[in-house]
């Protein structure tokens, strides 16, 4: 007893010095922690009022920007308005720096660049209104090459800066509020956080004060509380060995009660790895009507043609280590064809048996449907290649016809210019100069006439300026033409200053399907103003022909709108991996849009 005692008062000392080791260790890391989060947290906080600062002086320095803008309107020496326009410059380029900055992090500015998700919010909001001063402020910087602002060409911009300068401070002052607001937070997470650890601190003095002065009292109490909690233990422990076994009977009954229930309502079958079936359930059993007191390998119940139980057998004797799932062809004993979805699983009831759980279901209905919609799919393409085929005809058609007209506008017009230029020539009689000279005037004029046709003729097969100097100034001569012959008043605007030069393959085709669309406007909209756009950003060209035409209802498809033009365009348009949209509205016009993939010539 004396030992027990011994040895229960060493293991108490024991376990006290341990405490009393575990809680000055305690103390030490939460004095460490406590200094390594305050220093971390101050360390943060000293960006804070560079942040705001900066984020201030954004206030200034879109008032500053926008009073050197307005300075630069009304100044009209030469020399103060080149150095405004460096002034406006520097400051623009401390704007944007400084904008940037806060977002993305300066180390020369001392920005961390790490804002919460409020703020990026905020700057999302703010960031298109900086874009468009900026824009408008370098339009106004690049509005003239000379030192003196024009008034006149930056009217817009100055408008926009005017415009969006007060919306810019307003969410700038919000932007700032902010900063402020975060700062004011993180000094009171910072009070916070000291409160804790020195509420920390003495929770764990006093800790060490119930454990190293009252350790017996307590060493005894926890013997005899685990004396206690043991007997209690014993008696759970017996009333849990009696409920197991109460819910192992019960497990059982419904594991029965569900393989019975699978019987009735799955396909579902035993078999040996060889085949032999082992017990086939209810319903699969009613399905091929099968008795299971019968000896049958699988595959002789699922069919009763030959070709079908050797691929079955095949298919399980290959996979009854690996497992399957797809789909068979199987018949019932009445030769009815049916298509199972079915899964062979491997698995041992026993360590010393294995068998293949074999679980189908009846797929008939599904294989029937999809044949179904296979017939429908090979009927929708045949008339798909129909369709193209009509297409395809037609465009052959057009071609003759367009051959065709090039004939006889040669042979009518040029020819018969010069059957007559022959015989003028033939006529000269070289004694008498005045009728000489009056026949020279004349087929000089003849000539002229000839030279003329000829250009028309190859201007509509290949105008020169479309293979000599790309598709902008082809368009522009295109409109200026139609101009002259039609008497409409067809204007070409090349918005961006496209200059580039794309495969001469689309070039053709984008000026074919320009000049289609004018015609069509030309032809049958009763239009008599037509405008032709050119834009582009780096990556596609934009083409749009607007007219003021009587316009159609595009929900209808109406036969002569356009002819087959509108069929050709679009396949030119997919030739060269391009869209085209169209829009009209009766008594209001028709828009057509080519929007085309940059592809750098």
């Amino acid at each position: 007893m004396v030992k027990k005692s011994y040895s229960l008062d060493q293991r108490t000392f024991n376990n006290l010095s341990r405490l009393y080791i575990l809680a000055l260790s305690t103390i030490a890391v939460s004095v460490i922690v406590s200094q390594f989060l305050i220093r971390k947290h101050l360390k943060d906080q000293q960006s804070d009022s560079r942040v705001i600062n900066v984020a201030g002086r954004q206030r200034m320095l879109s008032q500053k920007l926008t009073k050197e803008v307005f300075l630069l309107t009304s100044e009209n020496d030469s020399l103060k308005s080149s150095a405004l326009k460096n002034q406006i410059k520097s400051t623009l380029s401390l704007w944007r720096m400084s904008h940037e900055s806060l977002q993305t992090g300066n180390d020369s500015l001392g920005l961390p660049g790490r804002n919460s998700e409020i703020i990026k919010g905020k700057f999302q909001e703010i960031n298109p209104i900086f874009d468009t001063i900026t824009n408008a402020v370098k339009s106004i910087l690049n509005s003239d090459d000379s030192a003196v602002f024009n008034l006149n060409q930056s009217t817009n911009s100055i408008q926009t800066i005017k415009e969006r300068e007060k919306e810019f401070l307003t969410k700038m002052d919000d932007i700032v509020n902010q900063y402020d607001t975060e700062a004011k937070k993180k000094v009171n997470w910072l009070r916070r956080l000291e409160f804790f650890l020195m509420l920390g601190t003495l929770l764990i003095l006093l800790a060490e004060f119930l454990f190293i002065f009252w350790p017996t009292a307590k060493s005894v109490r926890a013997t005899l509380a685990k004396l206690l909690s043991a007997e209690k233990l014993a008696k759970k422990m017996a009333f849990d060995a009696d409920e197991l076994s109460i819910a192992r009977e019960k497990s059982v009954k419904e594991l029965k009660a569900f393989s019975r229930a699978m019987d009735q309502t799955l396909l579902s079958a035993r078999i040996l790895p060889n085949g032999a079936i082992v017990h086939m359930g209810a319903k699969f059993s009613r399905f091929f009507k099968y008795s299971n007191s019968s000896d049958a390998f699988l595959w002789d119940v699922l069919s009763t043609i030959e070709n079908e139980r050797t691929q079955i057998q095949e298919l399980i004797l290959k996979n009854k280590k690996t497992g399957w799932q797809g789909e068979v062809k199987a018949s019932t004993v009445e030769g009815e064809d049916l298509w199972l979805e079915m899964a062979i699983i491997p698995y041992s009831p026993t360590n010393e048996k294995s068998e293949l759980l074999i679980i189908a279901s009846d797929i008939t209905e599904k294989k029937i449907a999809q044949v179904e919609i296979d017939q429908l799919k090979q009927k929708s393409f045949d008339e798909e290649m129909s369709q193209q085929q009509i297409i395809s005809r037609k465009i052959i058609e057009n071609q003759e016809k367009e051959q065709s007209r090039i004939a006889k506008d040669v042979h009518d017009g040029i020819g018969q210019m010069l059957t007559g230029l022959k015989f003028n020539l033939e006529s000269i009689n070289p004694d008498d100069i005045e009728k000489t000279k009056l026949k020279v005037s004349q087929l000089k004029e003849q000539t002229s006439d000839i030279i003329k046709g000829v250009r028309t003729a190859t201007f509509n097969l290949m105008p020169s300026e479309l293979s000599d100097h790309g598709l902008v100034p082809a368009l522009a001569k295109l409109t200026k033409e139609l101009t002259r012959l039609t008497g409409k008043n067809i204007v070409f605007v090349n918005k961006s200053n496209f200059d580039l030069r794309l495969d001469s393959l689309t070039e053709i085709n984008i000026y074919r399907i320009t000049q289609e669309a004018i015609n069509n406007a030309i032809k049958y909209a009763e239009s008599s103003h037509i405008l032709l756009s050119v834009s582009h950003s780096e990556t596609m060209l934009s083409i749009v022909i607007d007219d003021n035409g009587k316009g159609f209802d595009t929900s209808q498809k109406k036969k002569g709108v356009g002819g087959m033009g509108l069929t050709f365009m679009k396949e030119r348009i997919k030739y060269i991996n391009g869209r085209l949209f169209l829009s009209s509205e009766k008594g209001k016009g028709t828009r057509v849009t080519l929007n085309i993939p940059i592809n750098v010539n």
